[in-house]
């Protein structure tokens, strides 16, 4: 019997695959949501079903696209607005990424120019993806400005912040106080996302991520 969690999965699934073939391009699905929120793991949960079901997916992180150390700390290690500013290159992420798997896009793509633990830029190889795929790309701040237009299905995790910190305390070490001086720097830009971009109104899918074992389709 299938688990509450494998049927949502498989509805998803049937969303993503219900919008193959409408566009003249890859299906660029965002999977967007705060920090702990469960992004890259629900990632490769659909990734697992489509390609079982034959589809040809592609899988992305947000992380591989951030600015290096200098540019994301440039206004202070703790600082919100700095994350909110600099953390991402969101230029390589259309130019190398989202932009050829678009309209008129090349279809010649990379999913890495940044090496996060290392500090450092990749050379990651370019690949040559088929009209009929789908991106499936995580993480945070998906909806905001710079990315309009470039995601054709967008998938919010919706997850209260004592949860999500909770996970990022056993994962990462975090403080579970989403209050903590040193989480304010993700708090605060998520409360910013949220009251300037609306990412859970904009979004096609919302998803209640807050019990792993049982998530609902808002």
């Amino acid at each position: 019997m299938s688990s509450a969690r494998d049927l949502v999965i498989g509805s998803l699934a049937d969303a993503v695959e219900a919008r193959l073939g409408s566009l003249p391009h890859p299906l660029r699905v965002g999977i967007d949501g705060p920090d702990g929120s469960g992004k890259t793991t629900l990632r490769a949960e659909l990734a697992a079903v489509l390609r079982s079901r034959g589809v040809d997916v592609i899988e992305a992180n947000l992380d591989d696209f951030h600015q290096p150390r200098e540019v994301r700390y440039s206004m202070g290690r703790h600082s919100w607005e700095g994350y909110w500013a600099g953390a991402f290159d969101y230029t390589a992420l259309r130019e190398n990424l989202l932009e050829p798997l678009g309209d008129a896009g090349s279809l010649t793509y990379r999913t890495k120019v940044h090496d996060l633990e290392r500090d450092a830029p990749v050379d990651a190889p370019w690949h040559t993806a088929s009209p009929g795929a789908v991106l499936l790309i995580d993480g945070v701040l998906l909806q905001r400005r710079e990315l309009v237009g470039l995601l054709d299905t967008v998938v919010y995790l919706e997850v209260p912040f004592t949860e999500t910190y909770q996970r990022l305390a056993a994962r990462s070490g975090f403080d579970t106080d989403p209050e903590a001086a040193s989480n304010l720097r993700y708090t605060e830009t998520q409360r910013h996302y949220q009251s300037t971009c609306d990412p859970r109104g904009r979004a096609d899918i919302v998803v209640d991520n807050t019990d792993l074992a049982a998530p609902i389709i808002v």
